[in-house]
């Protein structure tokens, strides 16, 4: 252990704060057209931010055209719309404000708000077509799809709006309770809306040349849009059908949708003439191959693992950790954010190994030979979603992994503090957290 804790010391690319990005890891990602940069919990500020200035250095120097996040599609396209200087919102703050289903702090928090703001100016000085876009690639919002794709046919083709209003009118059973239109359509055929789902697609894909070329590029994104709120639509409603199958079938959809969603956006790119380069924001979960952690094994597959599989050596993977520290979290789903401990790592785990270098925060290339070999065998990692239950954290949130082969980089922040968010809800004061946990259990 001692030699391997030397040589991650030896080749570790020390970094002077989240802001700054290391021309390694510019290095590290040479030409490749897809970047995925996750984040080991969904409420920590230097994931956060460390992320935002990376993608915004990828922009600037190495010509990225698209942030695809682990959003829903139709909340993010407001953002895209503001960051393009369209739409009515007067601020980021606003753009972001259809972001009202749980976990709020997700993307309404102030490191994102930052990153809009700076996207906006960006954007200022760019042609319509150059302009960096900003999409949400998960599939929660069946409803709020479902009013995109019908607004967007009120306004182009109000025959056709008629007619997928009654084709939707098949989920109203349940009103927008998804969950239970996916009970009981998953234990009674005659409940599905499958059918209507599929064919509300066809039928926009059928009008694509109609609808698309009517006013160049903002015509052609709009009916982009409303295409992906369709098909959000029928994989949505196979997602909740399949919620009540068990979890490695939803969560192979949801995975498979979002990799589907990124390989239309390079392809709308294409059509624009535009070289289709994207970064993608997303839990290590989904962004570090699965192959190389114990989710391949149970027969899951993620985002990660199908862009490499489909884009080869143009994909690069980065991934962070962190030892200890603050995050923000639930303790439940559909409950506020709390401020909460982050227990330090376990001793069989990598970030304990990254702890112990001594290294505040650092920048590790996985691609090393070296750093390869010597982190082959396989260890425990953490993950910490929007529900973090330290209590139970050793079944709750950690698996085992090869990190040389799920990430080709990784970044440690050794201790790290909770992301701000936008509404805070209840206590969020330091002084009311436990005491720290004993540490290295």
């Amino acid at each position: 252990m001692h030699d391997l804790i030397e040589k991650i010391r030896e080749k570790a690319v020390a970094l002077n704060g989240t802001n700054d990005v290391a021309d390694e890891i510019l290095a590290l990602v040479g030409e490749s057209r897809f970047v995925l940069i996750g984040e080991a919990s969904h409420g920590t500020h230097e994931f956060y931010e460390s992320r935002a200035e990376i993608t915004k250095r990828l922009i600037a120097e190495k010509n990225f055209s698209v942030v695809a996040v682990e959003a829903d599609f139709p909340d993010a396209f407001r953002v895209n719309r503001y960051v393009r200087g369209l739409g009515n919102d007067a601020t980021a703050n606003e753009a972001l404000s259809d972001f009202q289903r749980f976990p709020l702090w997700m993307w309404r928090n102030a490191v994102v708000l930052d990153f809009v703001d700076w996207l906006r100016a960006h954007n200022n000085n760019l042609e319509t077509a150059a302009k960096i876009g900003f999409y949400g690639i998960d599939l929660y919002s069946l409803h709020a799809s479902m009013e995109a794709v019908l607004n967007y046919l009120d306004k182009v083709d109000p025959e056709a709006a008629k007619i997928a209003r009654s084709r939707y009118e098949c989920f109203d059973h349940f009103g927008e309770d998804a969950q239970s239109y996916g009970y009981a359509a998953s234990y009674d055929q005659r409940f599905s809306c499958e059918d209507e789902a599929v064919n509300q697609l066809v039928e926009l894909q059928r009008r694509a040349a109609e609808y698309a070329n009517r006013d160049g590029f903002v015509a052609r994104d709009e009916y982009f849009f409303a295409e992906q709120n369709a098909r959000l639509v029928k994989n949505s409603e196979e997602y909740y059908r399949s919620m009540f199958r068990g979890r490695i079938s939803s969560w192979n959809l949801r995975d498979r949708h979002m990799a589907e969603t990124l390989h239309a956006l390079a392809a709308h790119l294409e059509e624009q003439g535009q070289p289709p380069k994207i970064v993608v924001w997303a839990h290590n979960s989904h962004l570090g191959d699965a192959r190389a952690t114990e989710m391949g094994e149970r027969g899951e597959w993620n985002v990660g693992q199908l862009v490499r599989e489909r884009y080869k050596n143009e994909t690069c993977l980065i991934g962070f950790s962190t030892h200890a520290g603050t995050v923000a979290a639930a303790d439940n789903w559909d409950e506020p954010a709390q401020l909460k401990k982050v227990r330090p790592s376990r001793k069989d785990s990598y970030e304990q190994i990254f702890h112990q270098t001594e290294l505040p925060q650092f920048f590790l290339n996985l691609r090393d030979e070296e750093i390869q070999e010597l982190l082959r065998r396989p260890q425990l990692e953490r993950a910490i979603g929007v529900i973090y239950r330290p209590e139970t954290e050793r079944v709750s949130h950690y698996f085992t992994a090869v990190l040389s082969e799920q990430f080709d980089g990784i970044i440690h922040f050794d201790e790290t503090r909770a992301v701000e968010p936008l509404d805070k809800v209840g206590s969020w004061s330091h002084e009311d957290l436990p005491e720290t946990f004993p540490e290295g259990l």
